[in-house]
């Protein structure tokens, strides 16, 4: 499938928009956690952080990022990795109990070749998927149909991370 508008969204990750120093949007937000509610930050891990894709393809579409900022799966530590996988099933169950979806694209896109909009920053897809939700919008009109706006989804996944912690009585991550 054919998606012209992602090019135009890709462009605006130029480095100049980047100031020197400063690393990238991602190692900005993970410096930045008394603001994680206005970047969508909904877990913070030891090594990796959830957050919601400001441009999704579709809604409660989730990014798992490392806090280091590495541009290879490879770079990653073994604590990094381990907490990498273990977090992609409680996102999933996340999204189960706040969503419903009935399946996900999970993955990376590592390098600009690869596909990566923000290829200096490691970060993991998770995608929730429902039945019959693709549609010819993204091809003719360059325009994506999300059913819910992101506060929304944003409210319901941290009602669902709340109720996770109150099932297991886990109290160390905010």
């Amino acid at each position: 499938m054919w998606s012209p508008w992602r090019s135009q969204h890709l462009a605006t990750f130029e480095r100049e928009h980047v100031p020197d120093g400063e690393g990238s949007v991602f190692s900005r937000i993970a410096a930045d956690p008394e603001n994680d509610a206005d970047h969508f930050v909904l877990w913070r891990g030891e090594d990796v952080f959830v957050v919601m894709n400001l441009y999704p393809y579709n809604n409660g579409h989730l990014l798992l990022v490392p806090y280091r900022q590495v541009d290879s799966y490879r770079d990653l530590t073994a604590d990094e990795q381990t907490e990498v996988a273990a977090l992609v099933d409680r996102a999933m169950g996340w999204l189960d109990a706040a969503l419903s979806p009935d399946g996900y694209n999970v993955g990376m896109n590592q390098g600009i070749s690869g596909g990566a909009g923000i290829p200096d920053h490691l970060h993991i897809h998770i995608v929730p998927r429902w039945s019959g939700d693709t549609n010819f919008m993204p091809v003719t009109g360059e325009t994506k149909i999300l059913p819910e706006a992101l506060h929304d989804t944003y409210g319901k996944l941290c009602d669902a991370i709340a109720t996770e912690r109150d099932d297991t009585s886990d109290t160390s991550n905010a």
